[in-house]
């Protein structure tokens, strides 16, 4: 007999993130253009500065008053706009029109973007939050100029772990932002690591100015120092449990997924990015056994991107195997993609912690 089969038959099977197979419309892409779910509370008073870190405190004093200073009325006209509308075109204000949180892994700074976007007066509608992902993804779903339109009446776009991987997707945003510029929307914007920075623990405000090139003098880099907030302070993450710990809790938790690692890493590769979000719609915890060392770069980076989205939705991550921070090999630690792979570390142990209380004790 099976263990699934050996399970109280009350209980009903978990769901699979192996048999999903989501689309994903334009106009979605549009309106998840918003903090995620992690972050909808979050605010400048909820944010908790290292008191050994005085950059960090004034990072939301310097942020507060950007905010503040978006008060007025749009440059092209307040007033909400339908996605694929046409904004007039408008003389952008002078003086920086941007901001460029420089930081670590685990500082804050997507605390500290999602805090600016709900301190932005200005009606949702007006305010657009995504990753940089998120953005080429939405240029690719509706074409460049249309993405132009779409965007050009917002107040603010914040972009989160700005990528320059690819020279040419850097070339397509920052022709992107340009453009909005132009319309005078503020930009605010945080960034990775360029591949070939080796052994820096945080991403160069000066790369990231030269590599926007004609857009540097619309942003101010705001530094922030400190360590990874994910542990400061915190208890170990929890060893990764036997299998039929995970495969039990699965089936004890209504709306939890149960998928083999090797797997699921397989199905990650015939689902597009975009849609990893949708992949985990409406789960309350993922499942996860025989968890082992990712075989590639291509196959890290999609985990990669799953882990952000399980973690901007607050998905405990309970597993069996090798422990999280054995997922990536020495190579890949410390080649030019480190610094998302320590991410996805961090961010894949505190799910694990989150999901020590779904275990029947």
């Amino acid at each position: 007999m099976t263990e699934a089969a050996s399970l109280d038959s009350t209980e009903a099977a978990p769901l699979s993130l192996c048999s999903r197979e989501p689309r994903v419309p334009a106009d979605r892409l549009v309106a998840e253009m918003v903090p995620p779910p992690r972050f909808d509370s979050v605010r400048f008073d909820t944010y908790i500065p290292d008191p050994n870190q005085p950059s960090q405190i004034e990072a939301v004093k310097v942020l507060s008053g950007f905010a503040e200073g978006l008060g007025g009325a749009h440059a092209t006209g307040a007033g909400k706009r339908r996605w694929f509308s046409r904004a007039p075109k408008a003389t952008a204000p002078a003086g920086p029109r941007g901001v460029y949180l420089d930081g670590g892994y685990g500082v804050g700074k997507t605390h500290l973007l999602a805090s600016l976007w709900h301190a932005t007066p200005a009606e949702p509608a007006l305010k657009a939050f995504g990753t940089f992902v998120e953005l080429t993804n939405l240029v690719g779903a509706l074409g460049f100029q249309q993405t132009v339109q779409t965007l050009s009446g917002h107040r603010l776009l914040c972009i989160d772990e700005f990528e320059l991987d690819d020279p040419g997707d850097t070339v397509l945003v920052s022709s992107l932002l340009s453009r909005l510029v132009e319309h005078g929307v503020a930009l605010a914007a945080t960034s990775n690591t360029l591949p070939g920075k080796l052994g820096e623990g945080r991403f160069a405000a000066a790369d990231f100015l030269r590599e926007i090139q004609g857009l540097s003098a619309h942003f101010r880099p705001l530094r922030i120092d400190g360590e990874d907030y994910r542990h400061r302070g915190l208890p170990e993450a929890p060893a990764p449990y036997d299998d039929e710990t995970v495969t039990r809790t699965a089936y004890a938790t209504p709306g939890a997924s149960l998928d083999d690692f090797p797997h699921l890493l397989e199905h990650l590769a015939r689902v597009h990015p975009s849609r990893y979000g949708a992949l985990t719609d409406e789960l309350t915890a993922v499942c996860l056994t025989d968890v082992q060392a990712v075989p590639d770069q291509s196959t890290a980076l999609r985990l990669v991107v799953l882990a952000d989205r399980l973690y901007d939705r607050e998905i405990p991550v309970l597993a069996s195997g090798l422990p999280f921070d054995k997922l990536f090999s020495d190579e890949m630690l410390n080649g030019g993609y480190k610094k998302k792979y320590f991410r996805a570390i961090s961010r894949l142990t505190a799910l694990a912690r989150d999901a020590k209380g779904l275990v029947a004790q």
